[in-house]
C-alpha cells in the first residue's frame, strides 16, 4: 500500500515542481501582458520588469514583442526579487501578489490557484515522460501525437485544472498520460432517454457496427437475468469517472427503479483526447469515437453533455456536412467535418423539473458518436490534430518546422499550402454563409502528405458553429445555431479565433526558431486572403462590409473570462454578450 501511496505522487519532486511552476509563470506573464491586465515596464535591451499589487516583489525577465502584441518571454530569465533578495518562483503566489491587478475576487482565487494546481501538477507529470522531438513526433501515429502535446490551449493559463479527478484518476484518464481505457455501458429506459441519428443510420445499425456480437448478447443477458426486456432499453456509453463520482449516486433513484442498469464494460479500448471527454478506439481505429459527459470542472466549464442539446446534433452535422457537399469551393479544397452521427441523452425528470436551462445537472448523462477520419484517409495520407503545430519540443523545435523540413520546401510555400487547407474554408464560410466555427487547434485535424498540409478536417460541430445571419433559411432542427451577435463584432470570429488565438503563435514561433520571419508570415497569410478574395468576385461587397485588412481589431480576452468566472465562462446562448473587450490589436495583415 505504502508503495502505491508513493508512486501517485513520484512526479511531485523538487525539481520538476521548481520547472512546472517556472513554465507557468511565463506563460502568465506572457499572456496576462498581452491581455493588458499586466503592464511590463522596459529596462533596456528587451530587458523588463513588473512589481506586484504591494509593489514589495519584482520580476525580472527578458521578452521579445511580436505581432499582436505578442509577448514571446524566455522562462530561463525569469527570476522573482523581494526586498533586494532573489527568490524561487512560485506561480500561486504569483497569483495572490497580482490578485488585484489580475481582477481575482476571494469567491475565485481559492478555485482558481486550485485550477494552477491541478495545472502545475499536470507538467509536472508529463515532465517524467521520456521527450520526444518534434521530429520524433511527427513521424509518429495519430494518437501519439494527440497524447504528445504538453502544453494545452495555448491562451489559456489555468488550462489543465480538471477539478474532480483525483491523482489515481489523472493518471487513467488525463490524454497525456496515454492509458487505455474501456467505457462503462448503461441500459436506459427508451420512455426516459432520446436517441437521434443521421441520415441514414438507425439505433440497431449503430448499436451492431460498436458494440461485437458477444458483447451485445452479454448485455441483453444481464438484462434478461433481472427480468428486464433488452427492447425496453437504449445502450449508452458512459465515461467511467463519470460512473464511479456522478451516476451510482446522483443518479441511485434511476438505478434503484431500473430506469438505468449498468451492464459492465466494453471490450474496446479507446484513448483519451486532448478534449478529455472524447475517446478515439484504439483497438478499431475506423470506429465511431465517442465523446462522453463528465462532470469535471476545465477551463472555464464544467464538462457535461446536455441530453436536450444532443437532440439536434446529428441534424446539425448533416446540414453542415451537405452545405458543404454543395460549394465547389469548399469542395475544390477538400474541406470536410467529421459528423457527429448520433446521440443519445438522458432525461432525469426530477433535476429537469428543478432546474433552469443550462444547468450543470442536466448535463451528467448524455454521449454522442463521432465519425473517425482514420476511414476516409488515402495511402501516403496521415493525421494529426492541428495544435501539435504549435507544439515545441525540448529542445526548443517546433512541429511545423518539423513538418517544413521533411516536406523539403521552402517555407513561405509550405505555409501557404498550410493556409489554403485551413483558412480558406474558415474565410469562405464566413463570407458566403456567415458562419462561423470555433477553429482553434484542437478542434482540427491535418492530413498531412510528405509533410505537407494537403487538406483540413474540422469536428465538434453541432456544439461549436454558428450562423449569424438573422435571416438565413435553416431547417427547424438546426435553427439552434443561429446566433445574433452585433455587426461590429462578426468578423471577431476570424481575428480573434485564428490571428490571435493561433497564427499569433505559430508566426512567432516559427521567427524565433529561424525557420520564417514574421514579415513573411503575415504576407504569406494576406497573400492568401488576397487570393481568395480573388477567387470569388461576387463578394465584393460582403468583403467591404468586413473588412479583414482593417488597421485595428478589438483584443478579446480569454483569461480575462476564466479570472471574471471559472465556473462558467460564457452563456452558451449570448456567446457575444459575454466577451471582454479590451483595447485594439493592430491587424498584421493591414500593411500588406
Amino acid at each position: 500500500m505504502t508503495t502505491a501511496l508513493t508512486d501517485s505522487v513520484a512526479h511531485l519532486s523538487p525539481d520538476r515542481w521548481a520547472t512546472a511552476n517556472r513554465l507557468l509563470v511565463r506563460k502568465a506573464l506572457a499572456e496576462f501582458s498581452h491581455e493588458r491586465l499586466l503592464t511590463p515596464v522596459p529596462v533596456g535591451e528587451g530587458r523588463y520588469t513588473l512589481r506586484s499589487d504591494d509593489a514589495g516583489t519584482e520580476y525580472r525577465f527578458t521578452a521579445r514583442l511580436f505581432a499582436l502584441d505578442h509577448w514571446q518571454i524566455e522562462a530561463g530569465s525569469i527570476t522573482r526579487h523581494r526586498h533586494g533578495s532573489e527568490v524561487p518562483l512560485d506561480a500561486l503566489e504569483f497569483f495572490i501578489e497580482l490578485r488585484v491587478a489580475l481582477g481575482l475576487t476571494e469567491e475565485i482565487l481559492p478555485v482558481y490557484l486550485e485550477e494552477v494546481s491541478s495545472t502545475l501538477a499536470g507538467t509536472a507529470y508529463k515532465l517524467t515522460k521520456e521527450p520526444a522531438t518534434s521530429r520524433q513526433l511527427v513521424a509518429a501515429g495519430f494518437q501519439a501525437v494527440e497524447t504528445g502535446m504538453t502544453e494545452g490551449h495555448p491562451c489559456f493559463v489555468a488550462n489543465n485544472g480538471r477539478l474532480g479527478f483525483g491523482v489515481d484518476e489523472y493518471r487513467a484518464y488525463a490524454p497525456e498520460a496515454a492509458s487505455p481505457i474501456r467505457l462503462v455501458w448503461l441500459a436506459a429506459r427508451r420512455d426516459r432517454a432520446t436517441f437521434t441519428a443521421g441520415a441514414g443510420l438507425d439505433y440497431d445499425s449503430l448499436v451492431a457496427d460498436e458494440l461485437s456480437e458477444e458483447t451485445r448478447e452479454r448485455f441483453a443477458a444481464t438484462l434478461s437475468s433481472l427480468d428486464l426486456d433488452p427492447d425496453a432499453y437504449f445502450l449508452l456509453p458512459v465515461h467511467p469517472w463519470q460512473w464511479w463520482n456522478k451516476l451510482a449516486v446522483t443518479f441511485a433513484g434511476e438505478l434503484a427503479e431500473r430506469h438505468l442498469v449498468v451492464l459492465g464494460e466494453g471490450e474496446d479500448a479507446y484513448l483519451a483526447q486532448q478534449s478529455i471527454r472524447t475517446f478515439f478506439n484504439t483497438d478499431h481505429p475506423e470506429k465511431h469515437y465517442v465523446k462522453t459527459a463528465l462532470s469535471v470542472l476545465n477551463m472555464g466549464f464544467m464538462r457535461g453533455l446536455s441530453a436536450a442539446y444532443m437532440e439536434a446534433t446529428p441534424a446539425i452535422n448533416d446540414w453542415l456536412a451537405g452545405l458543404i457537399e454543395r460549394d465547389s469551393l469548399l469542395t475544390a479544397a477538400r474541406f470536410s467535418i467529421i459528423r457527429e452521427r448520433a446521440a443519445i441523452g438522458y432525461h432525469h425528470r426530477a433535476y429537469e423539473a428543478a432546474t433552469a436551462k443550462g444547468s450543470p445537472y442536466l448535463k451528467m448523462l448524455a454521449a454522442l458518436w463521432r465519425e473517425s477520419p482514420v476511414a476516409g484517409l488515402a495511402p501516403g495520407e496521415r493525421v494529426a490534430t492541428m495544435a501539435s503545430l504549435v507544439h515545441t519540443d525540448h529542445e526548443g523545435r517546433s512541429v511545423a518546422g518539423a513538418l517544413i523540413e521533411e516536406s523539403g520546401l521552402d517555407p513561405q510555400v509550405w505555409l501557404r499550402h498550410y493556409l489554403d487547407a485551413y483558412l480558406v474554408p474558415v474565410l469562405h464560410s464566413f463570407y458566403a454563409y456567415d458562419l462561423v466555427y470555433m477553429p482553434h487547434g484542437e478542434n482540427v485535424i491535418l492530413v498531412v502528405e510528405d509533410g505537407v498540409v494537403t487538406r483540413t478536417i474540422f469536428k465538434d460541430i453541432a456544439e461549436e458553429i454558428a450562423v449569424m445571419d438573422p435571416d438565413a433559411v435553416l431547417p427547424p432542427k438546426v435553427d439552434r445555431i443561429r446566433a445574433e451577435v452585433p455587426e461590429d463584432m462578426k468578423l471577431l470570429s476570424v481575428f480573434t479565433d485564428v490571428f490571435d488565438c493561433f497564427f499569433r503563435f505559430l508566426g512567432a514561433g516559427l521567427a524565433t526558431e529561424g525557420v520564417l520571419d514574421e514579415d513573411t508570415f503575415w504576407r504569406t497569410v494576406a497573400e492568401c486572403v488576397r487570393g481568395y478574395q480573388e477567387s470569388v468576385p461576387y463578394l465584393a461587397d460582403k468583403f467591404k462590409q468586413y473588412d479583414l485588412f482593417e488597421p485595428e481589431f478589438a483584443l478579446s480576452c480569454l483569461n480575462r473570462l476564466q479570472l471574471r468566472n471559472n465556473q462558467q465562462m460564457v452563456d452558451l446562448n449570448d456567446p457575444a454578450g459575454a466577451l471582454q473587450l479590451v483595447g485594439r490589436l493592430k491587424n498584421p495583415i493591414a500593411k500588406f
